[in-house]
């Protein structure tokens, strides 16, 4: 009976010996990509021509991977500005360029007088993307809006 009970325990743990070591890889897997946001402060909604508008903004990421890269791209679907970078490279619509960093300013210049949104792209190494909208209703200077544009 001796016997019986080493022969049940020997084979018992080669069988759970076995399971484990078939179970375990020697490859490691590392995970590079997360998932990550664009914050910004609250922006102003309306502008004159020829004025500016400040967008505070922060990537927020929910991991890292420190191979990853961000860029910036932007597109106007109504009116007419300039968006630039806080180091003052003016961005054209469409072309991506490296983001300065996790915290960052942009800068948006109104160069109309009609009603403006512009569409800000963040994208990843990964081609993960992450859009923001801002809309801009024009002032005049002396803080009323614009009267040939149709009221809402």
């Amino acid at each position: 009976m001796k016997r019986m009970t080493e022969l049940i325990f020997t084979v018992g743990f080669a069988l759970v010996a076995a399971v484990l070591l078939c179970a375990c890889s020697d490859k490691l897997d590392i995970q590079q990509v997360y998932e990550f946001d664009l914050a910004t402060l609250p922006v102003q909604t309306t502008i004159v021509e020829g004025g500016e508008a400040e967008i505070r903004c922060q990537l927020v990421r929910s991991g890292r991977y420190e191979e990853t890269e961000y860029f910036i791209r932007y597109f106007q679907p109504t009116g007419k500005g300039e968006l630039r970078l806080e180091d003052g490279t003016v961005l054209q619509p469409n072309d991506l360029y490296p983001l300065p960093g996790e915290t960052f300013r942009l800068y948006y210049k109104s160069l109309c007088t009609d009603q403006q949104t512009i569409d800000i792209y963040i994208v990843d190494s990964f081609n993960q993307t992450v859009t923001k909208s801002f809309s801009f209703n024009n002032e005049t200077e002396e803080g009323v809006e614009n009267p040939e544009q149709p009221a809402p």
